[in-house]
């Protein structure tokens, strides 16, 4: 007889590698007796789990709901197991982890190496999105998210807030001039990127006189990828506001520079949310912590830069002044249904 929970392992290590090969040699398993387990697997439940071809797997539609389940239950049976051990025994195991692309390539990423050293027993799968996650759905154990959170019954953590920039290519400007105020960007094209949560374009949004001002900016590329959205700015296509963070690297490099210095943007939300049933598990507990020290170290990191990179940086045209009160109030107008905040 089939042994169950093996076989659930085996066909989410094969999901997970995209490769019947890479399961085995991670499972330490013949080929072939992957081979045969997802075969009995698929015989047991009566339905395909995988699309086989010459070049890839797929997930059939029954595959992927049944992966997400499985997903579920090896979480809940690895952590089951993990209330009997102590100390470090208790951290091992799957965690999955949703976050946005600026968050996993910015400040997550770079620092895997040292979570892998301090808990070498945890086996991470990052998802890349900026979606809501349904956490129950779909096997997830916790999501980092930016902007406020809806009232979902989640717990929540704040973790920090992003600082967006707005900046051009130095093409960009010597074509078409450097805006000096809110009101020049009446003249600007930008690159528009569109919020996977609404769909549309977000606005640009700048603080004045501690209030948020949105501006809707035309443009004739928009794009839903923040690489792309940093790689449209450098190539000189249109004004871009990414968070601060994802933009030093070419801010320092010198293939974008920073406009209305004066105006910042409202800062961003940063949170990690998770399940109240899981809000004791071993593993969501040290990985929470451990992006919360994190966070606060890359926060310190970025301000360090940042001050850095401002204090060598040419001074920009005129002294700050807020924008004319028609140019604000058309902005205002313009969005008064927009939450700015939630669509970042």
């Amino acid at each position: 007889m089939i042994d169950r929970v093996h076989a659930m392992r085996v066909f989410t290590r094969v999901v997970d590698t995209n490769s019947f090969s890479r399961a085995a040699e991670s499972l330490g398993l013949p080929r072939a007796s992957v081979s045969t387990t997802i075969q009995q697997l698929e015989a047991l439940v009566g339905v395909q789990l995988l699309a086989r071809t010459t070049r890839r797997l797929n997930l059939t539609v029954d595959g992927a709901a049944y992966y997400e389940r499985c997903a579920q239950i090896l979480a809940d049976i690895d952590e089951l197991e993990s209330g009997f051990h102590t100390g470090e025994d208790r951290l091992r195991g799957r965690l999955r982890v949703e976050m946005p692309d600026t968050v996993a390539t910015s400040v997550v990423v770079p620092a895997l190496p040292d979570f892998h050293a301090r808990y070498p027993h945890i086996d991470l799968s990052i998802g890349i999105s900026n979606r809501a996650v349904d956490l129950v759905g779909e096997g997830v154990d916790c999501s980092v998210q930016l902007g406020e959170l809806p009232d979902s019954g989640l717990i929540a953590r704040r973790l920090g807030s992003f600082e967006h920039v707005t900046c051009a290519s130095p093409a960009y400007l010597e074509e078409h001039g450097t805006p000096a105020t809110l009101d020049d960007l009446a003249g600007h094209v930008a690159v528009n990127c569109v919020s996977d949560r609404t769909g549309r374009p977000v606005d640009f949004d700048f603080e004045v006189n501690g209030k948020t001002v949105t501006v809707k900016m035309p443009g004739f590329v928009q794009v839903t990828n923040e690489h792309a959205y940093l790689a449209c700015g450098v190539q000189g296509l249109g004004l871009i506001q990414p968070p601060r963070i994802a933009a030093l690297p070419y801010l320092r490099s010198g293939q974008l520079r920073e406009v209305l210095p004066q105006w910042k943007s409202m800062p961003m939300k940063v949170s990690v949310a998770f399940l109240k049933t899981r809000q004791a598990t071993p593993r969501v507990s040290v990985f929470v912590d451990w992006l919360a020290d994190l966070f606060e170290r890359s926060q310190q990191m970025e301000d360090a830069l940042t001050k850095l990179y401002g204090a060598a940086r040419r001074p920009l045209g005129a002294a700050p002044r807020a924008p004319r009160a028609s140019r604000a109030s058309d902005a205002r107008g313009e969005n008064e249904e927009a939450q700015t905040a939630d669509e970042g």
